[in-house]
């Protein structure tokens, strides 16, 4: 079809109606795949259960006409990031990331007290949402958009899609970050599958995240008798707290909160060590990158003589902001969608995904694009059955409306 730049086009009705009869034809297997990776146990230290999902997605792939890569996890602990990648033509349109993750932050033996099951349209188990609906919904988008081009990938309007299922997610993304990394500075825009909103919207922007320790160093002594020669390290990290919780509005979209503290062993013993763990956000890496300064100050001066303090970073990820060639892709999200017969619109989050690497990185990205879900992380997760074939419809026309777009194609020019 011809060039068009409108957001929305590049994707003719009968192609939306033949995706649409795809995707819906495929929701009886959709439904019993979600089953049975939602029925296996696989949370993020659970490698064997992993690899279990792993296989499936592997499988699924190698299905679809990708070639698959399998990368473990270098230390051994965790399971295995698969990337499979959709060849098309050189210089055929661009490249293009989809990530979406395998593991769940559930313990084994969760599967076994609430199994999968589906009420009233409803879907529930653990993971369901999180994100197995939406790692389903890039296997069943991506088999749509292959059936479109008669079977072959060489007919469609990509040099590559390249589909990072990844093992880590849940607890930052260790292992597969930097192979992450490797695809996305060679990708013209990223596409991550967590779920939709609960009302249905989609993520453009998501809060950065610093996970610190603070070690708090004191000097210990009897508390009865010589208490003077003590430096107490629980009022050290008193003061400090008072200080870190006092981050909070300081700049638009900071929150600072410590949620762990501990310390001391008796009561008649000044405490020599404290430790506290603290999450720190921020919408911007301005906002982001003032709040650690300011806590780097607070722990050089913590309040009590001759204590000093030492700062680990757990983990970090850089804010997900919405950049202006992202605007792009969520134009298309929304015309698209009211072409499906349904509205969305982007909006900013406070949880932090894989869309905060790329987006880091400065690949335009979104986030959001699997089925409508919510409670995550609890024993009533949950995924939306009548949104599967519209989110996975979606999905699929973006990628063709992406493919197509001459705005798109001069980014890497750019």
């Amino acid at each position: 079809m011809g060039t068009i730049t409108a957001p929305g086009g590049g994707v003719a009705p009968d192609e939306l109606q033949r995706l649409d009869a795809f995707v819906t034809a495929g929701l009886p297997d959709f439904l019993e795949e979600l089953e049975m990776l939602c029925n296996i146990d696989c949370g993020s230290y659970s490698p064997v259960g992993v690899n279990e999902v792993a296989t499936w997605v592997a499988a699924a792939f190698e299905g679809l006409g990708g070639t698959v890569e399998r990368r473990p996890d270098p230390a051994g602990k965790l399971g295995d990031t698969v990337i499979g990648t959709f060849r098309g033509r050189e210089g055929a349109g661009p490249r293009i990331l989809l990530i979406g993750h395998m593991d769940t932050v559930f313990s084994d033996g969760t599967v076994a007290q609430r199994p999968f099951r589906i009420e009233e349209g409803i879907a529930l188990g653990a993971g369901v949402t999180d994100m197995k609906g939406g790692l389903l919904t890039g296997v069943h988008a991506l088999g749509g958009l292959r059936e479109l081009g008669g079977g072959s990938w060489d007919a469609l309007p990509f040099e590559r899609i390249t589909y990072v299922a990844n093992p880590d997610e849940e607890i930052g993304s260790p292992s597969s970050t930097p192979h992450i990394r490797e695809i996305a500075a060679e990708s013209d825009l990223c596409l991550v599958l967590e779920c939709a909103r609960a009302n249905g919207d989609f993520v453009s922007s998501r809060k950065g995240i610093a996970d610190l320790r603070l070690s708090v160093y004191g000097r210990a002594a009897h508390a009865g008798v010589e208490p003077e020669k003590g430096r107490n390290a629980i009022l050290a990290g008193a003061r400090i707290v008072e200080r870190i919780q006092a981050l909070n509005g300081r700049w638009p979209g900071v929150t600072a909160n410590v949620g762990v503290f501990q310390s001391g062993s008796r009561p008649n013993v000044v405490p020599d060590l404290a430790s506290l763990e603290v999450d720190v956000r921020g919408v911007t890496r301005m906002a982001l990158d003032a709040a650690l300064a300011a806590i780097r100050d607070v722990a050089d001066e913590p309040g009590v003589p001759d204590v000093t303090v030492e700062i680990t970073e757990m983990a970090t990820w850089q804010p997900m902001e919405k950049l202006e060639r992202s605007g792009r892709l969520a134009d298309h999200v929304k015309a698209l969608a009211a072409r499906l017969g349904f509205s969305t619109t982007d909006v900013g989050t406070g949880g932090a995904s894989d869309a905060n690497t790329t987006s880091g990185m400065g690949v335009p990205s979104i986030d959001g694009l699997g089925p409508i879900g919510g409670r995550d992380h609890s024993p009533d997760e949950y995924l939306e059955i009548s949104s599967v074939v519209p989110r996975t419809t979606l999905l699929a026309a973006l990628l063709l409306a992406a493919g197509r777009d001459p705005v798109v194609a001069g980014w890497r020019e750019g």
